[in-house]
């Protein structure tokens, strides 16, 4: 006699044996060799049963793309989150310092107090103010920043962006340094004329006289943020305060530290090296709505996409409860030659246990390889799927957390091992007598 298990035949001799000498043996431990043997057996498809193991396929083709994409969606948010943080940080710096009682005429000794503080990486006093941008082929708003030319290597989002020009003599000549969008827009390059137009300019007998005034593009920087690129102009300290009519002061002391996430504890320290009132405000404040939405949207989209893991297990709850219809008979077999039912439930727990993990490894893998050639990846089959203009980057950023890895991985096995509770358990209380007649 043979008893069919699968592709091929286990001989009735050979499953008795293995099963009289695990009755033998007290200390036989659960999931023994002929367990497995069965549970193997089970899964490769046979003619008559062949639909068993294709529903077996598509659940781990499920859980493998539910894991990937996982993967892949929290790394790219969290790529993003932390691109931005970087480049919003890396150019408006940490802390930023504003006048109360008077204005900043003493910003270069009050720099100079902040810089000491431990912990401060670096103090740049600017002048900022809105213009208006303008050449021979349109025109655009911009926002000026003016800045001291020792000043630019403290600020690394624009010192290590320059696609053209040079910074070097910066505070000589009465160059500025505009965003590579924005020089595109107005049709400009490294030499080209610039005109910049402000309603803040020299006080007349009959009001503010709007100021206007042809300044050399010195430097064009690509921050690789749309909005910056596309809205930011550079230009030296003391040729901003004539521009926007200030009197030796400036409007703002941005603060960089070594630790972006300590601003709060970086106040009380900073107040008091400036022995002076200022108004101290930090990045959190500053962008906190756009943070908040993202963190958000990466919580919302992780729940939602554990809805496709959740799917595919339910595929492993089907596919199981097919597969105990089908193998009736051989439970009841089984059963009549001394298996407990302990065995049986163990034998589809086996079953829907390497579905969940054959899954979830594939899915591991693909999201990983797919995560760590994301860029390239897009370059080549997805060149124009990315709008910069929507998203702010020019590139799809991504950055795997290795926490969120193992928590989807230990999320996916889990629920694969829950979907085979009730299929094994339904297997475990089948009459053998029953099984046969209904077999």
């Amino acid at each position: 006699m043979a008893l069919a298990l699968g592709k091929g035949r286990i001989s009735l001799s050979g499953v008795l044996a293995r099963l009289r000498s695990a009755r033998a043996s007290a200390s036989t431990p659960p999931f023994a060799g002929f367990e497995w043997l069965i549970a193997g057996r089970y899964l490769r498809a046979r003619r008559r049963g062949g639909g068993v193991s294709v529903v077996a396929l598509f659940s781990v083709l499920g859980i493998a793309v539910g894991v990937a994409t996982l993967i892949i969606v929290l790394s790219v948010m969290n790529g993003f989150r932390s691109e931005l943080r970087s480049k919003i940080i890396g150019l408006n710096g940490h802390v930023f310092a504003a006048p109360i009682d008077r204005l900043f005429t003493d910003y270069v000794d009050l720099s100079d107090r902040l810089e000491k503080v431990a912990g401060v990486r670096a103090v740049v006093p600017m002048v900022q103010g809105q213009a208006f941008a303008s050449s021979p082929y349109g025109g655009s708003g911009v926002l000026v920043r003016g800045v001291r030319e020792a000043d630019l290597p403290k600020i690394p989002a624009i010192s290590s962006a320059i696609k053209s020009g040079t910074l070097e003599g910066f505070d000589d000549g009465q160059g500025v340094a505009l965003g590579k969008r924005l020089a595109d827009s107005l049709g400009l390059q490294a030499g080209d004329q610039v005109t910049l137009s402000t309603p803040k300019g020299a006080s007349t007998p009959f009001g503010t006289a709007p100021r206007t005034k042809a300044y050399t593009v010195k430097a064009i920087f690509e921050i690789g943020v749309t909005d910056f690129d596309t809205t930011m102009a550079f230009m030296p300290l003391n040729e901003a305060q004539a521009f926007f009519n200030r009197d030796g002061d400036v409007s703002v002391i941005e603060i960089y530290i070594d630790d972006a996430d300590a601003v709060g504890e970086m106040r009380e320290p900073l107040e008091m090296a400036a022995e002076r009132p200022i108004l101290l405000t930090d990045w959190r404040q500053t962008n906190r709505t756009f943070f908040g939405a993202l963190e958000v949207e990466r919580n919302v989209m992780f729940l939602i996409l554990n809805l496709i893991v959740i799917v595919a297990t339910l595929n492993i709850i089907s596919g199981l409860i097919l597969l105990v219809r089908d193998k009736s008979s051989d439970i009841a077999i089984l059963r009549t030659m001394g298996a407990t039912p302990g065995t049986i439930m163990r034998v589809f727990l086996i079953n829907g246990a390497l579905i969940g993990l054959v899954g979830t490894a594939i899915g591991l893998i693909g999201g990983v390889l797919f995560t760590l050639n994301i860029k390239p990846i897009q370059r080549t089959l997805f060149p124009t799927a990315w709008d910069p203009t929507v998203r702010f980057l020019a590139e799809i950023p991504a950055e795997m957390n290795t926490s969120e890895v193992v928590i989807i991985v230990i999320t996916s096995i889990l629920l694969s091992l829950v979907a085979t509770l009730y299929p094994s358990w339904r297997a475990a209380r089948l009459d053998p007598v029953q099984a046969l007649r209904y077999g």
